[in-house]
C-alpha cells in the first residue's frame, strides 16, 4: 500500500470517526445525561465538596459534550485507519469492509472494554479529586497493556497457525491474552471506592451509558469506514454492485 493510499484512508478514517462521533453524541445526550445529572445532584447534596463551576451545566451537556465526543471520534478514526492499513491482508483473507469491522471490534475491546473491566467509568462524586491524576495514569496504562497484549496474541496465533491450524492457534492466542490480562488486573492497584449512599441504580445506568456510547462510536466507525475504504481499495467491486442494483 503506497503512501498516497494510506493518506487517503487516513482522511477517510477521520471523516468516518467524525460522523460516528455525531451519532455517539446524540446517544450520550439522550441516554447518558440522566444518570450524570443524578450523580451531580448527589455531589451537590453535600456528600462531596466541589469547587466553583467555571462552565454552566447546560454548556457542558451540549457544546462541551459535543466537542469532546467529536474530537475523540476524529482522533480514534485516524488511529483506527492506520491500524486498518497495517491489518489489511495480515490477519486473514478479508476484504476492506470485513477488515474495517474487525479493526473496529478490536478497538472497542482493547481500547475500551478490557480496560474498564479493571477501571470502570465513574460519574461525579465517585473518586477522590486528589487521585484524579493517578487514576488517569492507571487507566492509560491499562489501555496500553491491553493493546500490546492483544497485538501479541494475534502474532502468537499467526505463528502457531501453520502447525496447529487456524482454529487451535486462535483459541491459544485468545487464552494467552485472557490469562496475561487477568494477571495484570490482579497486580495493578484498585480504583477508588464508591462513596457510601451513592445510588447503585444511577451508577449502573451511568456505566451502561458509557459502554453504549463507545459501542455506538466503534460500530458506526466500522460500518462507515468499511464503505469508504472499499471505494478506495476495491472500486471495481463497488461499481459492479451499483450496476447490479441499478439493473
Amino acid at each position: 500500500m503506497n503512501s498516497a493510499t494510506v493518506r487517503t484512508l487516513l482522511v477517510r478514517g477521520m471523516l468516518a470517526g467524525l460522523c460516528a462521533g455525531v451519532l455517539a453524541f446524540v446517544f450520550a445526550y439522550f441516554v447518558g445525561e440522566g444518570s450524570l445529572d443524578a450523580a451531580i445532584a448527589f455531589e451537590e447534596s453535600g456528600a462531596h465538596e466541589h469547587g466553583e463551576e467555571l462552565v454552566s451545566r447546560s454548556v457542558q451537556s451540549t457544546a462541551g459534550l459535543a466537542t469532546g465526543v467529536l474530537v475523540f471520534g476524529v482522533a480514534i478514526g485516524g488511529i483506527a485507519a492506520l491500524a486498518f492499513c497495517f491489518a489489511l491482508g495480515r490477519v486473514g483473507r478479508f476484504g476492506a469492509r470485513a477488515t474495517a469491522a474487525l479493526t473496529a471490534l478490536a478497538g472497542f475491546l482493547l481500547v475500551y472494554l478490557v480496560p474498564i473491566l479493571k477501571y470502570p467509568a465513574n460519574p461525579p462524586a465517585v473518586g477522590d479529586p486528589d487521585t484524579l491524576g493517578k487514576r488517569t495514569s492507571l487507566f492509560v496504562l491499562m489501555i496500553a497493556l491491553s493493546v500490546l497484549l492483544g497485538t501479541a496474541a494475534v502474532l502468537l496465533g499467526r505463528r502457531l497457525a501453520p502447525a496447529w491450524g487456524n482454529w487451535n492457534a486462535s483459541i491459544t492466542g485468545g487464552a494467552a491474552f485472557v490469562a496475561v490480562v487477568g494477571a495484570a488486573m490482579a497486580v495493578l492497584p484498585q480504583g477508588d471506592a464508591i462513596p457510601k449512599g451513592f445510588p447503585a441504580a444511577d451508577l449502573w445506568e451511568f456505566r451502561l451509558a458509557s459502554i453504549g456510547i463507545q459501542a455506538v462510536l466503534w460500530s458506526a466507525f466500522g460500518l462507515l469506514f468499511g464503505y469508504l475504504a472499499e471505494r478506495v481499495l476495491e472500486p471495481r467491486a463497488v461499481r459492479g454492485r451499483v450496476a447490479t442494483l441499478a439493473a
